[in-house]
């Protein structure tokens, strides 16, 4: 199991966050997964009112009413007229959604044509029938495919029947039966049933017998459980019971631990149901007090323990439960301490603890990040960890996952993933402090353009084989499995690409390996003696470029350009600017073939890893976090005037995008720099932080706090108010075009964000801008949208044509 990953989940799902809705992200996810104040600064930049070129309905914009309400606060006071729309029952709001659905369909409907142009050219790229590598689980093959047509994927397993031996050698119908495919879970028919679907974890019984899962069939992420006998196919009829998030199985395959939420959607208490004829009562197990703290819970790889971990978004704390006797108790791992994280997996009588735990005061190391520490599964208690080994310079430990004979690392160096295997078990009773390179590691082969290194499912603990998924901008999906016994791989399956540029370059690992070097690591001899494999690689058709921007206080941003050499003309480009800079998460800048649509015609598309984001270190979480959220505002806006002054993107021609969290990032900027941008795109976006904050009857809000800063303290609060994209919309002032996205049943952004800033645009915006800010509200989905393969390409294909629409380009 992936320690940080796996552990970390719970706070994912409690975070603003959008999903990839490729097959990676349905992908069996058998978690189960197989697969200062800010001001605006004088600018150059044009500032007459560009909302009057723009074709626009005939009839005007809705208007929302207006109902008097006062906040006060730390002495300050501010009016919110549209407080009113947080009652989402309130006739006269879903009236008011329904006037900005019908206005944002007549702004769009003269782009009619081009998004049916852009929806052929997507779908034209997709292979008919999509499906994953099979995943070796036991004595079964696991694997999904997306049928033909269909929307979304279905999950299916057959038996192996590659071992030699007499079973192989009996009679043709028994072999025709071994290799029969069970479909063990279609996601279409969830939602040719419910209309919706959002299948969260699934998890497979240690006997094969039993899927546990749990299913969201309204978008409101109040997910169900549901267990399915396998055997015969039959849903193991429950008492219904909403607000599912995590499971773990015990060995005895009848006892199912799971968490449940509270009313604020955080989980709080672990159950455990029995499966047996007559039960009804669950036994509670463990409940978490603490309103900052979530449960989530894991099994170690080797299935031996169950993880009861409790995490803010700073802390931890860790409970085991005896896998075999799973109704013996918990044991806590180590009490919490403000700061304090760590991450537990089990081998072979020891617990190995991902951590950063202040260490030995005799042990001096630079690094203040994770290191691997262990103790012995009787010394569990013990205030003292053994240390194992300590990061390199300008390297850091980012996740572990651990087999039988293999530890795997996931690292950082100098801002590139990296990956290595050590041989287990480690002789740590050395006196000297060891690094990773003292336990001869090998480092898997990996591109060094590659922007994304993702681990596969990799359930089975005694395999030697380590999956994973590579991806940029550039290289479409690759799955390479790398054996860790015999220091080779091989690639498994390349995502395909139909009717793409017949220049694409086939890379062979000579130059995989080459990579290397530049990061200051020799290759492994056994390395040289790969054979070699190619995957398909566009970066002769398209420019992927990494630039370090300098923000306004020196610091040097990560900037990702991706453009066509043979569409893109020199400062007469349109361009796109993505961000996010929230909760640590990673900007994504994997392959997506829908954007082939825009380079092809010569639009820039760029990715800001502004600090608030994942970065090379924690500290680029903590520099964008809190009281210096302010720094991701001023990181993005420097790499859009970059953008403009290095003649990527034409002057009035860019574009932003922003998803939940970032459209804080993206809100901000239009209020700081309204005429840097020309248009931008806000997706579910949470955009009245200050308000939303102080309402602790929300989800996420006291969460959030450790991310954002609580109000409730006045430093926190003015920060917080000086950026809140909602509070601080300029009066009276031209306003870029701009396409608000929701989902009514969001149950992480409420929908009245997105409601409350559109209204105060049409009320403060001038006349003529405010007729190019549209809302388009799905009345029935959640906060990750419908999802499935081609409903994604229609709304991809609306996006683009607003922004098409919104900047005036020339797309033939």
């Amino acid at each position: 199991m992936v320690l940080g990953l796996r552990n970390y989940s719970d706070m994912h799902l409690l975070s603003r966050s959008v999903s990839n809705t490729s097959l990676r992200a349905h992908s069996f996810s058998l978690s189960f997964a197989l697969i200062p104040s800010i001001s605006a600064s004088s600018s150059s930049f044009s500032s007459k009112c560009r909302a009057e070129p723009i074709s626009v309905p005939s009839q005007p914009p809705p208007v929302s009413k207006r109902v008097p309400f006062t906040l006060s606060l730390h002495g300050h006071s501010w009016q919110d007229p549209y407080h009113w729309m947080r009652n989402t029952n309130d006739p006269d709001f879903l009236n008011y959604l329904n006037q900005e659905n019908s206005y944002a369909q007549a702004f769009m409907a003269d782009t009619g044509s081009l998004q049916r142009t852009l929806v052929a050219e997507m779908k034209n790229r997709m292979p008919s029938k999509v499906s994953t590598p099979v995943e070796c689980f036991g004595p079964w093959l696991y694997y999904e495919y997306i049928p033909e047509g269909k929307e979304y994927p279905v999950l299916c397993r057959r038996l192996q029947t590659n071992k030699p031996g007499w079973a192989e050698k009996i009679l043709s119908y028994v072999k025709a039966e071994f290799r029969r495919e069970e479909i063990l879970l279609d996601w279409n028919e969830v939602a040719e049933k419910h209309g919706y679907v959002h299948v969260g974890q699934c998890r497979i019984s240690p006997d094969h017998n039993f899927l546990a899962y749990t299913l969201d069939a309204t978008g409101s992420e109040q997910f169900m459980l549901q267990i399915k006998d396998l055997r015969n196919g039959c849903i193991i009829p429950m008492a219904p019971e909403n607000g599912i998030v995590s499971l773990a199985w015990a060995q005895d395959c009848k006892t199912l631990f799971y968490t449940i939420a509270d009313e604020n959607q955080r989980p709080y208490r672990v159950l455990c149901t029995k499966l047996e004829p007559g039960n009804t009562d669950d036994t509670l197990v463990f409940m978490e007090n603490d309103p900052s703290y979530c449960v989530d819970l894991t099994s170690t790889k080797d299935g031996k323990f169950i993880t009861v971990n409790s995490n803010s978004r700073s802390s931890s704390e860790v409970y085991v439960v005896d896998a075999t006797e799973p109704l013996n108790g918990l044991q806590r791992v180590h009490e919490r301490v403000s700061g304090v994280k760590y991450f537990l997996e089990h081998h072979f009588g020891f617990f190995y603890i991902l951590t950063n735990a202040p260490m030995k005061e005799n042990i001096k190391c630079s690094h203040e990040g994770l290191y691997l520490a262990r103790c012995r599964v009787g010394d569990i208690q013990s205030t003292t960890w053994q240390n194992i080994f300590y990061p390199g310079k300008d390297t850091c430990i980012q996740d572990v996952d651990i087999f039988n004979g293999h530890l795997v690392l996931f690292l950082n160096k100098d801002g590139f993933p990296m990956i290595c295997s050590i041989d287990l078990p480690i002789n740590v009773e050395c006196k000297h402090q060891m690094l990773i390179e003292d336990l001869n590691p090998w480092f898997f082969p990996i591109p060094s353009n590659s922007c994304s290194v993702e681990p596969g499912s990799n359930l089975d603990f005694m395999s030697s084989v380590y999956r994973v998924v590579l991806s940029s901008p550039v290289i479409p999906d690759v799955i390479i499995d790398f054996d860790m016994a015999r220091r080779t791989f091989s690639i498994v399956q390349q995502e395909e690409v139909l009717g793409a540029p017949s220049n694409a370059r086939s890379r062979s690992s000579g130059y995989e390996l080459d990579t290397l070097q530049h990061r200051g690591i020799e290759k492994d001899a056994k390395d040289k003696n790969v054979e070699l494999e190619r995957w398909k690689d566009f970066s002769s058709t398209y420019c992927c470029e990494r630039k370090e921007v300098i923000s306004h206080d020196g610091i040097q941003v990560p900037l990702t350009i991706l453009y066509s050499p043979k569409a893109w003309k020199s400062s007469q480009s349109p361009g796109i600017l993505h961000g996010y800079g929230a909760y640590g998460e990673v900007l994504d800048k994997s392959w997506r073939a829908d954007r082939l649509s825009l380079l092809d015609r010569g639009w820039v598309i760029a990715f800001a890893d502004v600090r608030g984001g994942g970065g090379d270190d924690h500290s680029w979480h903590k520099t964008g976090n809190g009281l210096f959220k302010q720094n991701s505002i001023h990181d993005f806006v420097s790499c859009g005037k970059y953008l403009i002054d290095e003649g990527y993107v034409q002057r009035d021609q860019l574009s932003a995008i922003g998803v939940s969290a970032g459209c804080l990032l993206i809100g901000a900027a239009l209020n700081m720099y309204p005429n840097l941008f020309r248009a931008a795109i806000l997706k579910v976006p949470f955009l009245d932080i200050l308000n939303s904050l102080l309402d602790p009857s929300l989800p996420l809000t006291m969460l959030d706090y450790e991310e954002f800063g609580n109000p409730g303290i006045k430093s926190e609060f003015e920060c917080i108010s000086s950026y809140c994209p909602y509070k601080n919309i300029r009066p009276r002032g031209c306003h870029p075009s701009v396409l608000v996205t929701a989902s009514f049943n969001d149950s992480r952004v409420g929908v009245w964000e997105a409601a409350k800033w559109v209204a105060k645009v049409r009320d403060s915006a001038c006349s003529s801008c405010s007729r190019s800010v549209i809302l388009k509200t799905n009345m029935s989905g959640g906060h990750f949208g419908e999802g499935g393969r081609y409903i994604q390409c229609e709304e991809l294909a609306y996006d683009y044509a607003f922004l098409v629409k919104a900047m005036g380009v020339d797309m033939n």
